[in-house]
């Protein structure tokens, strides 16, 4: 995935840092589903989808709510009129997002690229640069984070150790649980016993 971004710049969101080594590249984009997201602060179809785009990130990547980080990277690539309009969105928005700096004409050759008319627009792609979804925007809305392990399948990821939230919190409550369903299981079927055994001795059971 580095590769498309060879010899580009990205921008650490809320940090002046610069993401543009090819290490560092590497090991911020490689072995992920890498989103790219067409949008713009000011858009009214963005302001819409972009705190649904939020929470799917979050509910992916923060701790909160999963026991590990899934393999995702996001890069925002702006229409925003301002570097001051897109750093404001920027600041609304999860700190692990990437960037295309403001003004970088290799905005308009991801454009091109991946046939971006309208945004918003999510493009997902494989680590080494194929197109899964040309625009997931329908696909986020519908299914939330769910559609993620769609893409990992696709994306054919090194590693498959991936847990949802709602998976991960269903597996707690079913292991503290199970031991005491077991257990009373197994009490049951002694007293069941026992007065099986009272009734063949001719006691009465209580």
């Amino acid at each position: 995935m580095a590769a498309l971004f060879t010899g580009k710049i990205l921008t650490a969101n809320r940090e002046q840092d610069e993401v543009e080594t090819e290490r560092e590249l590497g090991r911020a984009l490689d072995n992920k589903v890498l989103l790219l997201y067409f949008g713009s602060g000011q858009c009214p179809r963005c302001r819409q989808f972009s705190p649904l785009l939020k929470d799917f990130f979050l509910r992916l990547t923060d701790e909160f709510y999963v026991e590990r980080a899934s393999q995702l990277v996001l890069v925002y690539v702006s229409r925003d009129e301002t570097e001051e309009e897109q750093s404001a969105f920027l600041r609304t928005m999860p700190k692990r997002w990437l960037a295309v700096p403001f003004g970088d004409t290799f905005k308009r050759e991801l454009e091109l690229r991946f046939a971006v008319s309208e945004v918003p627009a999510v493009v997902v792609l494989k680590p080494n640069g194929e197109v899964i979804v040309g625009n997931a925007v329908e696909e986020i809305r519908r299914m939330g984070p769910a559609c993620f392990r769609n893409w990992q399948e696709a994306a054919e990821l090194v590693d498959r150790n991936f847990l949802l939230a709602e998976d991960f919190d269903d597996w707690t409550r079913r292991s503290i649980t199970d031991p005491i369903r077991r257990l009373k299981y197994k009490l049951d079927k002694k007293t069941e016993a026992k007065n099986k055994g009272r009734k063949e001795d001719g006691e009465e059971s209580p």
